[in-house]
């Protein structure tokens, strides 16, 4: 029974809880208020800290919570954008780039960039890169932006100049952006100082317009010489990425017969309109690129996150 708080007892030392006499104890005396520095018994220590442990129930219930969102959200954006499926999520950036051996998918000399056509690797991601800057397709930025698929791009500055502010927006959006010389030409007919103005010359433009000294450099056609490389080196790459696959709107052409990817393999694209050689938009191809992984098992990451 629950007994009316009266006067007499607020006058008392014990204060008025609302329970009955016989669901409440009481000291005979106030109990004393410890000191910090006062030992706990092991008997009266909390196993664990309530707070603490809500805290942690309350983030990994708001971290589920944001993994369906997430998946949520990239299932509807396959479907705004035509995939047959949703596109795999890329692991986090290994902590160290993969060490680079010497392969036929690796060439290394001494003193200059490395030349890769794999990165090594046994994670199942691919790399999309597109190269020279011609076409600025704004459906490419809404698709890539949306979908959070991450690329690396190659640009040219005699194609790239006419609307750096297009580059800069795929830079926001996590575009590894990286060097391609400024004229596009064959370099094996430059000598060393053309070559030098080439290349150099283009790391120069794109830390000008875009705030970035790319360490990546991909030479035009993908045709080099022993004075490219020693070029590249006294302009700060780091290393060659050639490809594996080409990628177009209408189809994937393959370096190697059995038409697969593999980990690590790199796939060439370029920033083209519809056209004779190009049978279809950026949206197509990249339509075509995610399909094609997703349904091999692998998710696109960024180059310049591995090499």
């Amino acid at each position: 029974m629950l007994i009316p708080c009266t006067a007499a007892l607020l006058l008392t030392a014990t204060a008025c809880t609302g329970q009955s006499p016989g669901d409440r104890t009481t000291a005979a005396t106030p109990a004393r208020t410890p000191h910090s520095g006062d030992p706990v018994p092991p008997a009266q220590r909390p196993a664990a800290l309530p707070g603490r442990a809500g805290q942690e129930e309350d983030n990994a219930q708001a971290a589920v919570a944001r993994q369906a969102s997430a998946r949520d959200q990239a299932l509807a954006a396959a479907g705004r954008w035509g995939l047959a499926a949703r596109p795999l999520t890329a692991p986090p950036p290994p902590a160290t780039r993969p060490e680079l051996v010497a392969s036929t998918n690796v060439l290394l000399h001494d003193g200059v960039p490395p030349v890769v056509y794999r990165v090594p690797t046994d994670w199942p991601v691919v790399f999309l890169t597109i190269d020279d800057g011609a076409a600025k397709d704004p459906e490419l930025v809404r698709m890539l932006g949306d979908l959070k698929v991450p690329v690396s791009i190659f640009l040219s500055d005699y194609l790239a100049r006419t609307d750096y502010g297009y580059f800069r927006q795929l830079q926001a959006q996590g575009a590894g952006v990286n060097n391609h010389t400024i004229n596009h030409p064959d370099l094996r007919r430059l000598d060393a100082a053309q070559q030098r103005q080439e290349i150099c010359g283009q790391r120069d433009r794109l830390e000008q317009e875009l705030h970035t000294r790319p360490a990546l450099f991909r030479p035009p056609y993908g045709e080099y010489t022993d004075t490219t490389l020693q070029t590249a080196a006294a302009c700060d790459v780091r290393a060659i990425p050639l490809w594996t696959e080409e990628a177009f709107p209408d189809r994937i052409e393959w370096r190697y017969d059995d038409q697969r990817l593999h980990p690590g393999d790199i796939i060439l694209t370029h920033f083209r309109d519809p056209g004779t050689d190009w049978q279809g938009t950026m949206a197509q191809m990249l339509r075509r690129v995610i399909d094609t992984a997703t349904a091999q098992g692998f998710a696109l990451a960024r180059l310049d996150d591995y090499l």
